[in-house]
């Protein structure tokens, strides 16, 4: 029975990946400090795993987590891209304090193996699409506070890698691709479109909405819902290889007009698209070679049009969670 910590486990993709550590047989301990994530997605596992309060950006909390574990889990750091905004020193300061505080605990208390969640942000604007893991990481510009986000992640990864070589017996690094699902967090572009919907549709119920985005529309994204990427997680813990990187996404690549008229059509309303100015260092095109970690087994399941459906049903359901104005 592996021993593992998660950090960050209250979050999004954590609390996902520590229901399925905890049903795959793991004695799990998360530490976090719910700034971003909630106790309410870990309350079908709360009776089976160890729960630390502590900032990422504690040494002594940090260390104090690690000791007694096989793994380490790193998913800690601040997503969503109105932060990478408003708040780029906050975004660094827990990217990358973080990762030093996680590599210092898993040496002084000899974790053998380290998991680390990157980003596809790491490439900013890729050179190629499909994108293969070995495509140059770039942060094109650092007047932009965006790629605080982007910066972390390629830090950590780094640093991952180069203290792995010699201090760590397995270091996995997996790099999600617009991973989305119910309750996760209310600043990123499926959950904004839904609850714009949902509050244009109550305004005016009948006849076409008009409805704004960033952009041409013809941006694009590959959607990956959550119960894949932590399918692709558990893979990549199995057969991954030391040192190894690994996408995890799915090969669908969607407009953005498209999503919002998906979104729009579970919701069986009709809109029209007001076209508006792109942020920027927003990302044209977002597509991830997922042909590496295939081989291992990997194969996402969930087609965008369910995950959607049970996304904005939490979302329409759980409306009055959402950060006031």
């Amino acid at each position: 029975m592996s021993k593992v910590l998660v950090t960050g486990g209250s979050g999004f993709i954590g609390s996902a990946l520590v229901k399925v550590l905890v049903h795959a047989g793991s004695r799990v301990r998360v530490l976090d400090d719910n700034s971003r994530g909630s106790p309410r997605r870990l309350k079908n596992v709360a009776k089976d795993i160890e729960f630390i309060a502590g900032d990422i950006r504690d040494a002594a909390a940090v260390a104090a987590a690690a000791q007694g574990m096989d793994e380490v889990h790193h998913l800690a750091f601040v997503n969503g891209t109105e932060f990478f905004y408003s708040q780029p020193e906050l975004v660094l300061d827990v990217g990358v304090r973080g990762m030093v505080n996680v590599i210092d605990a898993c040496r002084k208390q000899k974790v053998g193996t380290l998991i680390l969640a990157s980003s596809s942000e790491v490439y900013q604007t890729p050179p190629h699409i499909p994108t293969a893991e070995d495509a140059p990481l770039v942060v094109p510009d650092v007047q932009n506070p965006r790629y605080s986000y982007g910066a972390g992640k390629l830090i950590s990864e780094v640093m991952a890698i180069n203290f792995g070589r010699k201090y760590f017996e397995r270091v996995l690094i997996f790099r999600p691709h617009n991973v989305y699902g119910p309750d996760m967090g209310f600043e990123h572009v499926v959950p904004q479109f839904a609850l714009r919907l949902h509050a244009l549709g109550k305004s005016q119920p009948a006849g076409r909405l008009r409805f704004d985005i960033q952009g041409t529309g013809k941006e694009t994204r590959s959607f990956c819902f959550v119960d894949d990427l932590v399918a692709g997680v558990m893979v990549m813990r199995d057969k991954g290889e030391h040192l190894g990187i690994y996408h995890i996404g799915t090969a669908e690549e969607v407009t953005i007009a498209e999503l919002a008229r998906r979104i729009a059509a579970c919701a069986q309303r009709e809109i029209e698209l007001v076209l508006g100015k792109l942020q920027a260092g927003g990302t044209i095109r977002r597509c991830p070679d997922i042909s590496k970690l295939a081989k291992l087994g990997y194969k996402p399941r969930v087609p965008l049009e369910q995950g959607l459906r049970s996304t904005l049903d939490w979302y329409w359901s759980n409306a009055q969670l959402a950060p006031k104005p």
